[in-house]
């Protein structure tokens, strides 16, 4: 899988989670880049990105997670297993 569809793919799960079709992530977004994306809704996407990707975090991976783009890197590497 490339990396633009895991953009694309998601891009379609924050605008879902977050009800907000105007919303773009990128590399560099955080929490701090999308207004409602609180400790309680970052519980939800992690679990609506989990069903997208069919994959599970680890505890440790979300609890280090700094932005998108480590994100896209942890279901990249799980892509290629």
């Amino acid at each position: 899988m490339s990396e633009k569809e895991l953009y694309r793919r998601l891009n379609a799960v924050f605008q879902d989670v977050f009800d907000d079709d105007s919303i773009e992530v990128g590399p560099d977004t955080t929490a701090d880049d999308i207004e409602d994306w609180d400790s309680l809704e970052h519980i939800t996407l992690i679990a609506a990105i989990e069903d997208e990707f069919r994959m599970k975090f680890k505890m440790s991976e979300v609890s280090t997670m700094k932005d998108v783009g480590e994100m896209v890197s942890i279901i990249a590497q799980r892509a290629r297993r």
